[in-house]
């Protein structure tokens, strides 16, 4: 464990969301364990990064984030509320509502258009029709497709379909936004695009938890988590200020007890579980 890890400091008085010594272990033909003890947390308005190599435990540490799994041991907490401790009624409002997720595939449906499919998450908060017209049309106008508002997704290309994914991820306003490898089926020039455009959502207020295996793309957050084996290894703060906030902004903090003692942990992860819920291999 880096000295840089040891010595961070916890989050602020009010984190928007905390991990307490988490664990997650998959059985799939013999035990996985994906994260091996992390604790860390995450201040709300912050933009941080997630990196490590494949099988890390970054998509899993996103999936728990978002309420899509649980831990198998340690708590996990969204905007004060114990996800281990809600209904499934519940842990659906705070996807619904408090969390967005932009996912690398972009997971639109296919016969619905630009705006039906930004609307979606609308329909089940009890938007009524027209509101969640208006909202949607409105994010799309503010991603740049004003005037792709009735193309379905077969008509845009990867890169305005990764931007209906981020206006479809923040139509219920989200708290915080989740982005799984948001620029990794998009050319470079778009993918630049994508992050300047998470870049300004980030500054309007909204936190961001992002996984990237790409280390230009974690220099534009505040802090970048290392990953390695279930664990967390190091937290950094891009030495040249290149993040939104510069080097020195608030963005995620390690609890510096747990981390302290997370270096002795014995065990190893090997993966990161079998899919997550859009599918994707962890």
């Amino acid at each position: 464990m880096s000295d840089s890890t040891s010595s961070a400091v916890a989050g602020g008085a009010d984190p928007l969301v905390r991990l307490s010594d988490v664990r997650k272990t998959y059985d799939v033909g013999g035990t996985v364990e994906a994260l091996a003890g992390v604790s860390l947390a995450l201040d709300r308005g912050s933009y941080t990064a997630v990196m490590g190599p494949s099988g890390s435990g970054k998509s899993t540490l996103l999936n728990l984030v978002g309420a899509l799994d649980t831990p198998t041991e340690g708590t996990v907490t969204v905007d004060g509320h114990d996800l281990a401790a809600l209904s499934a009624d519940d842990l659906a409002a705070v996807r619904g509502t408090t969390v967005g997720f932009v996912f690398q595939t972009f997971n639109l449906l296919p016969r619905l258009d630009a705006v039906e499919n930004v609307a979606l998450p609308l329909v089940f908060a009890g938007w009524d029709r027209d509101e969640r017209r208006a909202r949607a049309s409105d994010l799309l106008g503010r991603v740049g497709l004003g005037d792709r508002l009735d193309h379905l997704p077969t008509e845009l290309s990867g890169g305005q379909r990764q931007r209906v994914a981020i206006a479809r991820a923040l139509a219920p306003d989200p708290a915080l936004l989740l982005a799984d490898e948001p620029t990794g089926n998009v050319d470079t020039e778009t993918g630049d695009a994508i992050m300047s455009l998470l870049g300004d959502l980030h500054a309007a207020g909204n936190a961001v938890l992002l996984v990237t295996h790409e280390r230009r793309i974690a220099e534009r957050a505040d802090r970048i988590l290392h990953v390695r084996d279930g664990r967390l290894e190091r937290v950094e703060a891009p030495a040249d200020g290149s993040g939104p906030g510069g080097a020195d902004a608030p963005g995620a903090a390690v609890d510096a007890d747990a981390a302290e003692g997370a270096g002795s942990e014995s065990g190893t992860g090997t993966g990161d579980g079998p899919t997550d819920a859009a599918g994707e291999g962890r």
